[in-house]
Parts: C-alpha cells; sequence; structure tokens
C-alpha cells in the first residue's frame, strides 16, 4: 500500500491527506522497460528537484500556496511480478478516489497509467484519455507479452471506448499500430494542432491526462528511456497543457522520466514544472 503522508515536496505547502483535494504519489517501476531502464527513478528525482522550482506559475497567475496538495510517496511495488504491481496500483488509486480526491500519479514507466485509468474508469462514465506520447503505446503484444509499455494504451482500450483516448505527438510505432489507430482512436501524429479540436469535442466529460515525457524532443529531454527524434519543444507542450483549463480533468501522470540519463539536471526540471502546471490546472 501507499505509505503514510510525507510532506517532502515543498515543506509547508504540502498539506495533510484529510485536507488537501489532490493527492500525489509514485510508482518506481520500469520492469518491462525495452530500451533502457531507469525510469523507476523518476518519482525520487521529481521530489529531491521540484523545491527549486517556483510555487508561482506565471503563465497561469496562480501559485501552489494558495491550494492543498498532499504527496503519499511512493506505492510499494515488488519487481518481478508485473501483474501484483498493478493490481497494488490499482487498490490504492481505488481506495484515494473514494475519499473524493483529484490524482497525479509519477512513473516510472508507461505502463503504470494502465491501473491508475483502470480505476478511474470504474468511477467515471464516459472517462476520456488524453495521450502525449512520441509512440502509439497500441501493440496488441510485445515479445509476447500483453502487459508492457509498449502496449498500454492498447489495454486502456480495452478499459474505456476506444474512440475516447485521443493520441498527440506520435511520432513512432509499427505499421499495424498506426493503422489500429486510425480505425479505433483521435490519433494527432508529430504534433498538437488537433488538441483545440478535442478539447471542444469533449466538453465537459471527465478527463484523465497521461503525459510521457518523450513527447518532447530529446534536444529538449534526453532523460528518458526511449528518446525520439522529431518531437515538440517545452513550450509547445506548455501551451497545449494549458489550454486544457476548459476540460474537467480528474486525473493525470507523468512518466518515462530516466534522470540519470541527464546529468544536467534539465530533464528532472522540466517533469517538475510540467508537475507544477498540472497540478495547478486541476485545484
Amino acid at each position: 500500500m501507499i505509505k503514510t503522508n510525507k510532506p517532502n515536496l515543498h515543506e509547508g505547502i504540502y498539506s495533510g491527506y484529510e485536507k488537501s483535494s489532490i493527492v500525489i504519489f509514485g510508482v518506481p517501476f520500469d520492469g518491462t522497460v525495452s530500451n533502457k531502464p531507469g525510469a523507476r527513478f523518476g518519482p525520487r528525482a521529481i521530489r529531491q528537484e521540484i523545491d527549486s522550482i517556483e510555487t508561482y506559475s506565471p503563465y497561469q497567475s496562480k501559485d501552489m500556496q494558495q491550494f492543498k496538495f498532499c504527496d503519499l510517496d511512493d506505492c510499494a511495488v515488488s519487481f518481478g511480478n508485473t501483474q501484483r504491481v498493478l493490481d497494488t496500483v490499482k487498490a490504492d488509486v481505488s481506495s484515494i478516489l473514494k475519499d473524493g480526491k483529484k490524482i497525479i500519479a509519477l512513473g516510472g514507466e508507461h505502463l503504470i497509467s494502465l491501473p491508475v485509468i483502470e480505476a478511474f474508469a470504474a468511477k467515471y462514465a464516459d472517462l476520456q484519455v488524453l495521450h502525449f506520447d512520441a509512440h502509439t503505446d497500441l501493440r496488441h503484444e510485445y515479445l509476447g507479452e500483453k502487459l508492457s509499455h509498449a502496449t498500454v494504451m492498447r489495454r486502456v482500450c480495452e478499459k474505456i471506448k476506444s474512440d475516447n483516448l485521443w493520441q498527440f505527438g506520435i511520432r513512432s510505432g509499427t505499421k499495424e499500430e498506426f493503422e489500429f489507430a486510425e480505425q479505433n482512436t483521435h490519433i494527432c501524429k508529430y504534433d498538437l494542432k488537433g488538441l483545440g479540436q478535442a478539447i471542444d469535442s469533449i466538453g465537459k466529460k471527465p478527463v484523465y491526462v497521461s503525459v510521457d515525457l518523450d513527447i518532447l524532443d530529446p534536444s529538449v529531454l534526453c532523460g528518458t528511456g526511449t528518446p525520439e527524434p522529431g518531437g515538440i519543444d517545452f513550450k509547445q507542450l506548455l501551451d497545449g497543457l494549458l489550454g486544457l483549463n476548459k476540460l474537467n480533468i480528474v486525473g493525470a501522470d507523468i512518466v518515462e522520466l530516466a534522470p540519470h540519463y541527464d546529468q544536467s539536471g534539465a530533464s528532472t526540471a522540466a517533469a517538475c514544472k510540467i508537475l507544477r502546471e498540472i497540478l495547478l490546472l486541476m485545484s
């Protein structure tokens, strides 16, 4: 289970569980990565770095000090048993949702999104998922495994209506994945140009936002396990996220930060800033 509250993100701003409307927790798991491991260290790196990020967002004219958040530290995950990890995360998220909280999960690899979204889909009818990523993640299986960060959005399509999945920034995948996306999901290749239309179409339906940091070009963020050239820059992603302020965002995740591949710390700083903006969007 998730550990008891440990307010180690901006001490004094993060509050106790009962008083908080938004709960943050980490899932330090990268057991199915297909390229370079290390995303398990993402949540820890974000906690260590976020104190260097200002609490005030000039983009939203909001300050984190205005709101109450809670950091529940990390889920206790057991490497070597992927299904048990997913079951643990789903149970923890379901418990938090029963208390009426919004949730932001910090990965970890992208497969950690699956149990979180499953729990949200059980609570929210017609859940919409906005997927920001370089990769389709729509393989039916990868190397014989159905549970993988390469298959996560295919599994999500089995938990929600496939046309409730909106994908942006996608620039890598198999021919079969792109064909599946064209026939089943809403896919916007390469950039975020279709985001405004998606926002208008979604309206007030409940929304879950999943941000795989490799949507950013490696020249912007190289601290990830599967970097993919040809991505958007940080300001493009930030503008896209800020445009979600009209939506009813009930949950989110930020995944695939592998901090030790970027010794400058710039990738972790970018992840922290994305976390701040999503927190304030949901507040």
